[in-house]
């Protein structure tokens, strides 16, 4: 990875202009995120959208001067969105930051048809990029927020969003742990067998760019002693994975928000992947920190994007 922290992911993209367009911008936590933005140089301009004289208020409350800022003053939540996305249609934004708007309504707007926002044969998907105090580097969860019980074709495509994500950051070869219950193949419990069908197809190569091994449960992915523990020899994901794909909402979502909870060292970036533009989609409960980071992964994005062509 081009970066070993989000430290240093913030001070590479520092100077970056960015305009950020901001839905539900009548929250502090958020308004203090890009307060830090501009303080950091990440934050060139943007657009808040939402009542107005709440935005002023939190705006005040969080120490964000409002001079670089315009707000588009918008009482409806879906409209809000339904803003936010036609103004990055029409160029006047470079990616989205959620604020006080329901995620519903949100995944709606960025959904739309003539948007475009979804790249051809592509799903959108859910990429959170973490940074723990037990675990030596960097490393990405899907999908904790999107596909709630995806097929093997949707694990196929979530694979490839975080694959492409991953390399965009430097990975060129990312190591993949397919996350079940269990570390062996049993008809009875599905996901093992998606874990098998998607390291055939990385074997056949019908999925590229990446080493994918499973089923793992979690002791195998991030721990190459306890792996050879549990017979797991001649691998090469565990202890050195990137991405880890979770079987489905139910199990990806507390993961995630345990690893947050629990972890209170812990740093966290989150975007969704599969779009034809940055887009961040942090919790209601995300740190104003959290949301920085993931401001700077989207601006990171942005700039690899560019020279990138797959």
């Amino acid at each position: 990875m081009n970066f070993k922290n989000h430290d240093e992911l913030i001070k590479m993209v520092k100077g970056k202009s960015n305009r950020v367009i901001v839905p539900g911008a009548n929250n502090e936590e958020v308004l203090e995120a890009c307060k830090m933005g501009v303080e950091y140089g990440i934050i060139s301009r943007g657009t808040l959208i939402g009542p107005k004289e709440e935005i002023i208020k939190h705006a005040s409350k969080a120490g964000l001067k409002l001079d670089i800022f315009d707000i588009h003053n918008e009482n409806d939540m879906a409209q809000m969105s339904n803003i936010a996305v036609e103004m990055i249609k029409a160029g006047q934004g470079d990616f989205l930051v959620k604020g006080l708007v329901d995620t519903k309504l949100y995944m709606k707007a960025i959904l739309r048809k003539d948007i475009g926002a979804v790249k051809e044969g592509s799903v959108l998907s859910h990429f959170v990029l973490f940074e723990t105090s037990v675990y030596g580097k960097m490393f990405a969860l899907t999908d904790a927020a999107i596909m709630i019980k995806p097929s093997l074709e949707d694990k196929v495509k979530i694979l490839e969003n975080s694959i492409n994500t991953m390399r965009a950051l430097g990975v060129d070869c990312p190591k993949v742990s397919v996350v079940c219950p269990v570390e062996k193949v049993n008809p009875k419990i599905p996901s093992t067998v998606d874990a098998q069908s998607l390291v055939n197809m990385n074997k056949e190569g019908k999925i590229k760019n990446c080493v994918i091994e499973g089923p793992y449960d979690i002791y195998i992915t991030f721990s190459k002693k306890l792996a050879m523990e549990k017979g797991v020899k001649d691998a090469s994901v565990p202890g050195e994975v990137d991405i880890v794909l979770l079987p489905d909402l139910d199990s990806a979502n507390p993961v995630y928000k345990a690893i947050s909870f629990f972890d209170t060292k812990m740093k966290s970036s989150t975007i969704l992947t599969g779009a034809n533009f940055p887009v961040i989609l942090s919790s209601r409960t995300d740190s104003p920190m959290t949301k920085l980071h993931s401001i700077a992964l989207a601006s990171y994005l942005k700039e690899a994007n560019k020279s990138v062509v797959r």
